[in-house]
C-alpha cells in the first residue's frame, strides 16, 4: 500500500459479531448508494455483513468517535477491526464517516490473510454532516484479516453503519448475470403469419444482430485511412469509435492561426461509410503538458479569444457528427484553464459548447476515478462535486451531462470498481468507460476480461470505448493485434466477448405461429423459412419494441420478400450474411 501522506492516522475500533458469517449465496449485491452529505447516517447495508456494530470505547455523541491516535502507517494493537476472510472472495465494504474538524480525505484499507494492504476506497469528508464510502477488496486466502482508517488532516473520524459483505467468485458473477439479463436482454415476441393473415407454425426464424443495442467501441488512429486490412479488421468488430489524437487541439492547430483538419475530418467520413458513431474527444485537455507553446505564453485576452475560436471551429465543424464531447478532459487532474481563468472556467466551457451544438451528451473525461483507489485526485465523491459545481453554473442546469471513466487499469480492484460506479451512478447521468485498457502483464487477459464484464454489467453504465488504437510503431498500452492484423490474445478475448454480447437466435414458431425468446437489445435481420412460402427476411427493432410480425408471402411469388436495413452489415465477429436472400 502506498503511504498515506497526512498528519494523524486513526483507527477504529469495533467488536466483530460473534459467529455473523452471513450466508453470501442468498444475498443479491446491493447497488444502491449515497452521494449527498447528511445529518443522519443510513442503516448498514446487508444488515453489517459479517459484521454487527455494537457499543464500544470511544462511543462520542451518539457516534462511533475513532479517536486512536498513531503516526504509524499500520494498525496499532487494539486500533484495528479484526475479520476472518475466505479465499476467492469479494468483499464489499460500505460505511458512513466524518471528521470531528474540518475537511480531509479518509481511506478505508482492508489488509488481507496474505499480508497486503489493499485500499478499499477513500472519500472526501468533512465535519458536521456523514459522507458514504463504497467500495472494497478482494481476499484470495482464508485467514485473519484487518480493517482501519487514516485521514491526511489533524481530526478525528467518526464512523456509523458499516457493513463487510462478503461474496464468491461465483456470486460475484451470478451478479453479472442477473444485471445483463436485467439491463441488457428483453423477452420479445415474434409472429409469424401468411398472406391470409393466419399463423404460421413450425417456421424456422433466424435472428442476425446487426445494430443499436449496447455501445461497444474501439479507439481508431490515422494509420486507418491508408491500411486497408486495418481498416476491415476495425469495421467487422466495432459500431463506435473515438479519434484516439486526431480531434486534439494540438492536432489540428499545432501552429497558431494554422488550422488544418484534413486528417480528422477523413477519419470522420470513414466513419460515416462503416456506420460507424463516433464520440468526438476532445475540446479541450486540462493537462499544461499537453498544450502547445504557443498557447502556454498567451495572456488572459488573447487565450481567451483563441479559446473561443478552437471551440467553435471544433464544435460546429463536427455537429451533428458526434454523440459525446469530452468537454474539458482530466479536469480533477489538472487545471490549465481554471488556473488562468478563474475556477467557472470549465463551467463557462460546458455552457459555451452547448450553445453551439445542444444535441452531444457533455462529458467529464477522468482516469483513476475506477481504477486506482489511492489517487485522491478524481476521487467519485470529488467527481460528482465538479460536477454539480458544473451544474450550478448560471445556464448550466439543463445541460446533457455524462460521467467518462477513462479506465486504464494495472491489476483491477473489482470490488471497488463496482462500488465507485454505484456511487457515481447517483449522479442521474449516463456513464460511459471511454478508454479501457489493461496495462501488459501475465494476467492481461485475464483482467481485461474481468473490467469489461463488470462494466457491460452494471446498470448505470450506458457504453464502453477500449483504447486499443493500433500504431505501427506500438500501441498506447494495449494491442489487439499484430502489425499483420492478425490477433494476439487480448484481440482474441474482445472478439469472444463480442460474439457472446452480439448473440443472435434460431428456433421455431409454436402451433401459434409464435416464437418467444430473450435475446440482447438491438436490431435484427430477421429470416424466415417454411416449406409452403418463400423465404422472407426483414430488419427487426428489438431494441425499442418487445413484439414484431412477420407476413410471410406465396410460395408462387417468383422473387422473395427483403426488407432488409442492413443487408450486408457486420458486428461482433457475424459473417456478413444476407439471411438466406438474394
Amino acid at each position: 500500500m502506498k503511504v498515506f501522506t497526512g498528519k494523524l492516522v486513526f483507527f477504529l475500533a469495533i467488536i466483530l459479531f460473534e459467529g455473523c458469517l452471513v450466508r453470501s449465496q442468498s444475498v443479491p449485491y446491493d447497488y444502491s448508494a449515497n452521494i449527498e452529505c447528511v445529518k443522519e447516517p443510513e442503516k448498514p447495508l446487508y444488515g453489517g455483513g459479517i459484521l454487527k456494530e455494537t457499543e464500544a470505547k470511544g462511543y462520542a455523541s451518539g457516534k462511533k468517535l475513532l479517536s486512536e491516535n498513531s503516526k504509524s502507517a499500520a494498525p496499532v494493537k487494539g486500533s484495528a477491526l479484526k475479520v476472518d476472510l475466505k479465499k476467492d472472495h469479494h468483499y464489499a465494504l460500505s460505511v458512513w464517516l466524518q471528521l470531528s474538524k474540518g475537511e480531509g480525505d479518509i481511506r478505508a484499507v482492508l489488509v488481507t490473510p496474505d499480508g497486503k494492504f489493499n485500499t478499499a476506497g477513500m472519500i472526501a469528508a468533512k465535519c458536521g454532516c456523514w459522507t458514504m464510502l463504497k467500495g472494497g477488496a478482494t481476499s484470495y486466502d482464508d485467514g485473519k484479516g484487518d480493517i482501519f482508517f487514516e485521514t491526511n488532516v489533524t481530526a478525528e473520524v467518526m464512523a456509523e453503519g458499516m457493513a463487510l459483505q462478503p461474496f464468491s467468485f461465483d456470486e460475484w458473477k451470478g451478479h453479472r448475470a442477473e444485471s445483463v439479463k436485467k439491463e441488457r436482454m428483453k423477452k420479445v415476441k415474434i409472429t409469424v403469419v401468411g398472406p391470409d393473415g393466419k399463423p404460421v407454425p413450425e417456421a424456422d426464424v433466424s435472428l442476425e444482430r446487426v445494430g443499436k443495442g449496447f455501445p461497444l467501441g474501439n479507439a481508431m488512429t490515422k494509420e486507418i485511412l491508408d491500411m486497408p486490412e486495418y481498416e476491415k479488421w476495425f469495421a467487422a468488430r466495432f459500431r463506435y469509435a473515438t479519434l484516439e489524437n486526431e480531434m486534439k487541439w494540438y492536432s489540428t492547430e499545432f501552429h497558431q492561426n494554422e488550422e488544418d483538419y484534413k486528417v480528422s475530418d477523413k477519419m470522420v467520413e470513414l466513419a460515416e461509410k462503416h456506420n460507424i458513431t463516433l464520440r468526438g474527444h476532445n475540446v479541450f485537455w486540462d493537462d499544461q503538458d499537453k498544450q502547445m507553446d504557443w498557447v502556454e505564453k498567451l495572456g488572459v485576452p488573447e487565450l481567451k479569444e483563441a479559446m473561443a475560436k478552437r471551440l467553435k471551429d471544433i464544435v460546429t465543424r463536427y455537429a451533428g457528427k458526434v454523440i459525446h464531447w469530452d468537454v474539458v478532459n482530466e479536469n480533477l487532474h489538472f487545471n490549465f484553464f481554471e488556473g488562468k481563468l478563474g475556477k467557472d472556467a470549465s463551467a463557462e466551457i460546458f455552457r459555451d459548447v452547448a450553445k453551439l451544438d445542444s444535441k452531444p451528451i457533455l462529458f467529464m473525461n477522468e482516469f483513476n476515478t475506477i481504477e486506482e483507489p489511492n489517487d485522491a485526485a478524481p476521487l467519485p465523491t470529488k467527481y460528482v462535486a465538479k460536477l454539480k459545481q458544473i451544474r450550478e453554473f448560471p445556464g448550466n442546469a439543463d445541460l446533457k451531462y455524462g460521467i467518462g471513466l477513462e479506465s486504464h487499469f494495472a491489476a483491477p480492484n473489482i470490488p471497488y470498481m463496482r462500488g465507485s460506479i454505484d456511487t457515481l451512478a447517483q449522479a442521474k447521468v449516463p456513464i460511459w468507460l471511454t478508454e479501457v485498457d489493461v496495462k501488459p502483464c501475465k494476467n492481461q487477459v485475464e483482467y481485461l476480461d474481468e473490467v469489461m464484464r463488470e462494466g457491460f454489467a452494471h446498470p448505470a453504465v450506458k457504453g464502453i470505448v477500449l483504447w486499443g488504437a493500433w500504431h505501427a510503431k506500438g500501441c498506447y498500452v494495449m494491442c489487439f493485434t499484430d502489425n499483420s492484423f492478425k490477433n494476439l490474445p487480448v484481440g482474441d478475448a474482445i472478439d469472444k466477448l463480442l460474439k457472446e454480447w452480439t448473440a443472435g437466435h434460431t428456433g421455431k414458431t409454436d402451433s401459434k405461429g409464435v416464437l418467444e425468446v430473450e435475446i440482447f437489445h438491438g436490431e435484427y435481420n430477421a429470416t424466415v423459412k417454411h416449406k409452403e412460402f418463400k423465404e422472407n427476411c426483414m430488419t427487426l427493432d428489438l431494441d425499442s419494441k418487445a413484439e414484431a410480425k412477420i407476413e410471410l408471402r406465396s410460395n408462387k411469388v417468383l422473387t422473395p420478400w427483403v426488407e432488409l436495413k442492413y443487408p450486408n452489415r457486420h458486428l461482433g465477429l457475424h459473417r456478413s450474411q444476407e439471411s438466406g436472400c438474394s
